[in-house]
């Protein structure tokens, strides 16, 4: 009997745990019901939950979970069967059911306060995001390798890499929210451009209208949609499927395409199959350079997260305008039968990477947002577009026109379309494309050949070094002391070379008349009669022949026969030939020059200046003669200072005679500047000579097209007698005045 109370006793106290149990975990009573019991509830989703049976989605979506589901109603759903000349879901297969159940199902619950916020790495980020991924992904496909052999494809689901097993590159769905569309100053405009039959409401998805919206179900949220949202293709996708497009593809296909056997890809596809076919990935990378993103992959910069805030675009333009760009443009300077295989492969990257973007390019932001090669998208949207669409992975743009991109259309286009130019376009391709191909600066460029750099005894030899700082050669012409260089010496003076060609933040289009123009390497260059001439021209006794031109979107470019050279001669070597030239006694630079020449800063072995550092860059103001008696009788040289007969003879001066002298030469010299008659560069220059404070005396120049003045530290006024009488050396600018310049010591 005691165990028999005992046994009852427990019994109840078991049953009375049990029930504290049940209270505690039981599913709540006010919980709302889960997504499928939801539907079936409401009563207009008969269509939409005969498709989630036949996608074989029920049991998902009546268990646990966290989803949100945009569910088209029957009347959505019958305008869709009735699209496609079906009376009832029965009548699609299973595949047909998935593919719209899982495109409408997105990863985690979010009610429409919360849809359009971006999960940062570091939190929220409001009214950022207007995709989500859902449910869908396209997994092994029939496709052709580059040879045209059938083959089994999976994209690829990374930019520039093969495939990796974290993800499924699960397909995204766009939606268009008024917090998103305010947040990133996007107007109603926007969405209509690509969905001009469907009004903008202030939410969106795809070409679909919410009409109720946050249904609370166990495990998710429910917006109800009022069209069938069908699943978009992804860039690859849909350009494989556009005719129109074919030879835009082409170039992806034949330069930017590989098939890579995945065998992870491959054992899973057997084993769900039975089939024996390896599987390969879709990948699409530059071998030699590098591609903006892969149009297959859904995911975007950062996978699995940034894809929510932002996609990739992409213009393509139509065949016809394609083909007569590439014949055109391309292949201008190219023999008639050429293809672009025959072309340095980075100008197919470039104009590929010209059109991509790897952002959303929204129809009124055209001008603000910049491809990948940082250029604006120069198309015009009411003209130029004649395909619009929003894509899983992004926007697709069918255009009439090719994006004129700057390395095509800019200075630095001639020299890098035009094979008889290739050793021009490897140097500037070391440090100064990004200059001269930038077309919000001016540029005038003069053309070296490439028969003009070997003429010179400059050559690249790619087979000498792998590193392709090391590939250049410079051999001496016959009779020249200058020794020959290889490696990094060699292309250190092709790029000074280089540099001497290019005449920045101007375009000169006369060479009739007389001028200087400094370069971009701060060297002056001169010209007159359609000659021109640089330091190396002028101690050679050549002249350098303008011939014909071209004009590009930065400038003007030039044709010449012989490259522009530099001098290697120490300061004084120019100097003591002009002092000679025609004669010692008829030179106007003669006195000044004896000066020198007697002075204890002259090297006559080595024609060095002490004090002037050979190859630094000085503007020499030489007074003539008249003007050196001037300064004779004004006591600032030594000799006779009522006739002005100048004293060169060293041995009869005093030591403060030699101490004027040098003072007289170092003050005529301006320190580190080079300046010409180009009305460019004013102002206080410092010269050569220092107090004995250390302080630099200063020449104040005034410079005028044509015209330049100087004025001393006394107020004095010099002028450069002409530009005729410029003579350009190593880095030096020398001017013949009218008179001296005297400083205050």
């Amino acid at each position: 009997m005691r165990y028999a109370v005992y046994l009852v006793t427990a019994w109840l106290l078991l049953a009375a745990c049990k029930k504290q149990f049940n209270d505690y975990y039981d599913r709540p009573g006010s919980l709302e019901p889960p997504v499928y019991q939801q539907l079936e509830a409401r009563g207009n989703f008969k269509h939409l939950l005969a498709a989630i049976d036949k996608a074989g989605y029920k049991e998902i979506l009546s268990a646990a979970g966290y989803w949100t589901f945009f569910a088209p109603h029957d009347s959505a759903f019958q305008l869709y069967l009735t699209s496609k000349n079906l009376s009832s879901v029965e009548e699609l297969d299973a595949e047909s059911c998935r593919q719209i159940v899982t495109y409408s199902l997105v990863y985690n619950a979010f009610r429409k306060e919360r849809l359009d916020d971006y999960q940062g790495a570091t939190g929220w980020v409001p009214s950022a995001a207007f995709k989500r991924r859902t449910a869908n992904y396209t997994f092994v496909y029939n496709g052709t390798d580059t040879s045209g052999k059938a083959i089994k494809v999976i994209a690829s689901n990374r930019n520039g890499v093969s495939y990796s097993d974290i993800d499924n590159n699960n397909k995204y769905l766009p939606y268009f929210t008024d917090a998103f569309m305010a947040s990133n100053n996007l107007t109603a405009a926007d969405y209509n451009y690509f969905y001009p039959k469907t009004p903008y409401t202030g939410f969106n998805v795809a070409d679909a209208i919410v009409t109720e919206q946050d249904i609370p179900a166990e495990n998710g949220i429910i917006h109800v949609v009022n069209k069938v949202i069908t699943v978009l293709p992804s860039i690859d996708q849909y350009l494989r499927g556009k005719p129109e497009y074919s030879l835009f593809k082409t170039l992806f296909d034949k330069f930017l395409v590989q098939y890579v056997l995945n065998q992870a890809v491959t054992r899973r596809y057997r084993a769900t199959t039975g089939s024996t076919d390896n599987v390969y990935t879709k990948i699409y990378s530059a071998p030699f350079g590098s591609l903006a993103f892969s149009l297959n992959n859904e995911n975007h910069l950062i996978p699995g997260n940034d894809a929510q805030k932002e996609g990739y675009t992409i213009f393509a333009p139509e065949n016809e305008v394609l083909e007569k760009y590439i014949r055109e443009v391309l292949l201008e300077h190219y023999p008639p039968g050429t293809s672009l295989n025959d072309v340095p492969v980075s100008i197919v990257y470039d104009f590929i990477n010209a059109h991509l973007w790897q952002k959303a390019v929204w129809p009124s932001k055209f001008n603000a947002t910049t491809n990948y090669l940082g250029e604006e998208a120069r198309f015009d949207p009411a003209t130029n577009i004649t395909d619009r669409q929003l894509l899983s992975n992004g926007i697709f743009y069918g255009t009439n026109k090719v994006q004129e991109s700057n390395v095509f259309t800019s200075v630095y286009g001639r020299a890098y379309l035009d094979p008889a130019y290739s050793m021009m376009t490897k140097l500037l391709n070391f440090e100064m494309k990004s200059v001269v191909a930038d077309i919000g600066r001016d540029f005038t460029v003069f053309m070296i050949s490439d028969t003009m750099l070997r003429a010179a005894g400059y050559t690249n030899e790619p087979a000498a070094s792998n590193n392709i700082y090391e590939q250049y050669r410079f051999t001496p012409p016959p009779g020249s002391t200058i020794p020959a260089a290889i490696g990094a010496t060699a292309r250190n003076r092709l790029l000074r070379i280089l540099n001497m060609h290019i005449v920045p933040a101007k375009v000169l289009n006369d060479f009739s008349g007389e001028g200087m123009a400094m370069t971009l390497g701060g060297e002056f260059i001169g010209f007159k009669n359609n000659t021109l001439f640089a330091s190396g021209n002028v101690e050679a006794a050549e002249t350098v022949t303008v011939g014909s031109s071209k004009t590009a979107r930065n400038g003007r470019v030039y044709y010449i026969n012989k490259p522009l050279l530099f001098s290697e001669s120490m300061a004084g070597a120019p100097l003591e030939k002009l002092a000679a030239t025609p004669t010692p006694s008829t030179s106007p630079y003669n006195y000044f020059f004896e000066f020198l020449k007697s002075s204890s800063i002259w090297n006559s072995a080595t024609k060095e200046i002490t004090g002037i550092a050979n190859g630094s860059f000085y503007t020499l103001f030489v007074p003539t003669n008249a003007a050196i008696r001037q300064a004779v009788r004004d006591r600032m040289l030594p000799g006779d200072a009522v006739t002005g007969a100048p004293n060169f003879n060293a041995a009869t001066q005093t030591n403060f005679d030699k101490e004027l002298v040098v003072r007289f030469i170092h003050h005529h010299f301006l320190d580190r500047r080079t300046v010409a008659a180009d009305g460019e560069e004013s102002g206080s220059m410092p010269t050569v000579l220092r107090t004995n404070l250390g302080d630099p005396t200063t020449v104040f120049v005034n410079n005028l097209p044509g015209h330049l003045q100087l004025k001393d530290m006394n107020d004095r006024t010099a002028t450069v007698i002409s530009s005729a009488s410029t003579y350009l050396g190593n880095r030096i600018v020398i001017h013949l005045i009218d008179n001296y310049l005297k400083y205050t010591f």
